[in-house]
């Protein structure tokens, strides 16, 4: 059982990433009957033709067609997983809405003095690459440029994750979630693995581990929960005296 850590905010540049990393398997698949990431989505691919070049507004700073398109699509590819087909419409408002929601957030954490270094910023890289198995902080950037972003983007996105994650803990203190809340967790672990098992042949079942040898990886988990529900209260608060833009 890997327990990968979640973006704190909908929508997020790191969705789409992860997404794609963990679709890939952080490998190299044989099976020749599977199609390859570009014709998935020349043939399944949304319709981008009429998002305009500037997708909102959020106290005079702009969103980019750029960063929109690349949370989209792996928002739609998520919504996907399931086999169920998504409603594009919803989807895309709620992409802009979560992005929205992150751009006030940085904000509120630049006014707060909370800031990241550049060397910070390649620590959490290094993080993520370790956690999704690729080999590199340059595999995991190149992995996340496949989805039309730069690198610049890329550590800009990273930064400001980081910067929510700050804000979070100035706003509410320190998170420590209790081992009752985290065996709860665990016990939900568990029986999603139980359900997937009876799906898959003997030879495709996975075992999950001891609590113990997973308790730091619960906790993470807990956490980024926790933190994802007050960086959303927050953003709504301060989505009441914002100048917000939609433009799709």
């Amino acid at each position: 059982m890997k327990i990968r850590r979640a973006p704190l905010v909908l929508g997020h540049l790191l969705a789409a990433a992860l997404l794609t990393l963990t679709a890939c398997g952080g490998g190299s698949g044989d099976d020749a009957d599977s199609p390859s990431a570009d014709e998935s989505s020349s043939e399944a691919g949304p319709d981008l033709g009429d998002i305009p070049d500037v997708v909102a507004e959020v106290n005079g700073t702009e969103i980019g067609k750029e960063r929109f398109v690349a949370a989209y699509e792996g928002q739609l590819q998520q919504a996907s997983a399931g086999g169920q087909t998504p409603d594009v419409d919803a989807v895309r408002e709620q992409t802009a809405n979560a992005l929205v929601d992150a751009e006030l957030l940085r904000q509120e954490a630049e006014a707060r003095g909370i800031t990241v270094t550049p060397q910070q910023v390649q620590a959490e890289l290094g993080e993520l690459a370790e956690q999704n198995q690729v080999g590199s902080v340059r595999e995991f950037v190149d992995a996340v440029e496949e989805q039309g972003l730069s690198e610049d983007d890329v550590r800009a996105q990273v930064g400001t994750q980081l910067q929510i994650e700050r804000l979070v803990v100035d706003e509410e203190g320190p998170l420590d979630p209790t081992t009752q809340e985290l065996r709860s967790l665990y016990q939900q672990a568990r029986q999603q693995q139980e359900q997937l098992n009876s799906q898959l042949g003997e030879d495709q079942q996975q075992e999950v581990p001891p609590f113990d040898q997973v308790r730091g990886q619960l906790r993470q988990q807990a956490v980024g929960r926790e933190q994802a529900q007050v960086a959303q209260r927050l953003a709504q608060d301060l989505r009441e005296d914002a100048d917000i833009q939609l433009n799709v």
